[in-house]
């Protein structure tokens, strides 16, 4: 699918030709409201019924009355039927893009001028084919001409959210893989990675992390807010214990963002996502790793097998922290925590 660079790679005519020829029909105050309150003039920022009220002496109201009556005008005009092939061509553009479309992400593919988009957005409003469904807690503004594809989209979206929690990271080809899950009897148009990709940008609650992993925008993995986040997606990314001043560097290289070594390290060890497992060797807490100091570690072990020798010792905490076999010997010899018996293994002073 080609993406837009101008206009006209899109759309053959002209959105701005288009609306100025169907707002001529229109008596000076319907059509200055109506400029007004999409950006068609000079002025692109799209002024409140407020703003407009102001300045004719009428109450928003009143407004709002003249803008229904004429975008009703409009269409009941000869040259609304005139502009037929632009508003077919529109059509599908909708349904090249996805058949339920963003509105900003839609409008930029239309028109890479603040302008042109809002001649867009008005033809969008003005075609009686096309319906907006306003943004709400969980999705974005969007734009369709099919209910029941929309409502396959909507719920596909929810239920792909229901899904997840906080600690789900997935790849892209799987996020559209479990979508498209949720999305029964779709036209083989629509299961392009593209569209479904447009159709997970319409969710407020789903996101993309700078490395393209998917997740909930609540979840720290997606939206970051600091160091210990960045860093547990570095480690994740390296996927072995990995060294705080290597964590500092990679924060850097990967995400443009300034990890002052000592930083990164005391947010390490404040955060219960990761464990020291060697000397400033940290790994993700999901990783199984135990934590705590070296004697934690053997005590953990030990209530969990039972008695051991010092070489099974030695396999089993060496799973867990990268230590040299002297200093889980040195531990193994305080007899406060560890008692040896007449077999030679070691169990622990309880």
């Amino acid at each position: 699918m080609h993406m837009a660079t101008t206009t006209a790679s899109v759309i053959s005519f002209s959105p701005k030709q288009a609306a100025t020829r169907l707002l001529k029909v229109l008596p000076a105050r319907a059509r200055d409201v109506l400029v007004n309150r999409y950006g068609l003039g000079k002025e692109t920022k799209r002024q409140t019924l407020d703003s407009i009220g102001k300045r004719y002496h009428i109450t928003r109201e009143r407004v709002r009355q003249i803008e229904n009556y004429a975008m009703a005008s409009v269409r009941k005009s000869e040259a609304y039927k005139k502009e037929k092939l632009s508003f077919t061509e529109l059509e599908k553009a909708v349904h090249e893009f996805g058949g339920v479309v963003g509105e900003e992400a839609f409008l930029s593919y239309i028109s890479k001028d603040a302008s042109g988009r809002n001649h867009a957005q008005f033809l969008l409003a003005l075609g009686e084919q096309f319906k907006k469904i306003k943004e709400d807690d969980h999705l974005k503004h969007r734009w369709h001409m099919d209910d029941k594809l929309a409502m396959k989209v909507h719920d596909a979206l929810r239920k792909l959210y229901d899904s997840l929690t906080d600690k789900d990271l997935v790849s892209e080809l799987d996020i559209i893989a479990q979508f498209l899950t949720h999305v029964e009897d779709l036209d083989e148009h629509f299961k392009q990675e593209q569209i479904v990709k447009r159709w997970l940008n319409l969710s407020k609650t789903i996101g993309k992390n700078p490395l393209g992993e998917w997740g909930l925008v609540s979840s720290p993995h997606i939206k970051m807010k600091g160091v210990r986040d960045y860093a547990f997606l570095v480690i994740r990314k390296h996927g072995s214990p990995i060294h705080f001043t290597e964590v500092a560097r990679a924060i850097e290289k990967m995400f443009g963002k300034k990890a002052h070594v000592a930083t990164t390290h005391n947010e390490l060890i404040k955060d219960k996502r990761f464990v020291l497992v060697g000397r400033g060797l940290y790994a993700l807490a999901e990783w199984g790793y135990m934590s705590g100091v070296v004697r934690d570690v053997i005590a953990k072990v030990l209530e969990k097998h039972g008695p051991l020798t010092k070489q099974q010792i030695f396999d089993k905490v060496l799973k867990e922290r990268y230590v040299k076999e002297n200093t889980i010997s040195v531990n193994l010899q305080n007899k406060k925590h560890f008692k040896k018996d007449k077999e030679g293994k070691y169990s622990a002073m309880k």
